[in-house]
């Protein structure tokens, strides 16, 4: 699968700033920002994280919800619009949960991502710095969320790790 010259890989910890980041390096373009939403309202804890973020996006933004099938929203999200992923791990965890064929969707995704011509940037959590996870659930995501990381970097031209908020860059 081939680089992709207008692709952006923000990974961080949990409330590192990665997506108020991500959100900046998108609004660098021309509106009509596309926000692809992995996000899904199931309590009031998350909505008020929902919350949070849709206040943040002003005019100009275009939101799409993409809970299952990011790879489709991808493909039918406007050619020339800039376009932001928040997050991978979200929606990985609910590919998870759902029984999904996870390498399917992992290769699905990246090729999606490798077709894009316009800016995008796709924001992620990083979960392998920190300790085993006790259950087998949160390993097989963890597991998951690390090959899905390594396959997007490959194909970005660029990662940025957010670190309380500011950018190292790594590749």
């Amino acid at each position: 699968m081939k680089e992709n010259a207008n692709l952006v890989f923000v990974l961080g910890g949990a409330r590192s700033g990665k997506s108020v980041y991500a959100e900046g390096l998108i609004t660098l373009y021309e509106p009509q920002w596309v926000y692809l939403a992995t996000a899904q309202a199931f309590d009031e804890e998350m909505q008020e994280r929902i919350a949070l973020h849709q206040a943040r996006r002003k005019d100009g933004w275009q939101t799409v919800e993409a809970p299952h099938d990011l790879s489709k929203a991808i493909y039918e999200a406007p050619n020339k619009s800039p376009l932001l992923i928040d997050c991978l791990g979200v929606w990985l965890s609910n590919r998870l949960l759902h029984g999904a064929d996870l390498a399917v969707d992992r290769l699905d995704l990246c090729t999606a991502l490798s077709a894009r011509q316009a800016p995008t940037v796709v924001v992620s959590p990083e979960v392998g710095l920190s300790i085993v996870p006790e259950n087998p659930l949160a390993r097989a995501f963890r597991d998951a969320a690390g090959q899905l990381h390594q396959d997007v970097a490959r194909i970005a031209k660029s990662v940025r790790f957010i670190v309380a908020g500011y950018p190292v860059i790594v590749k």
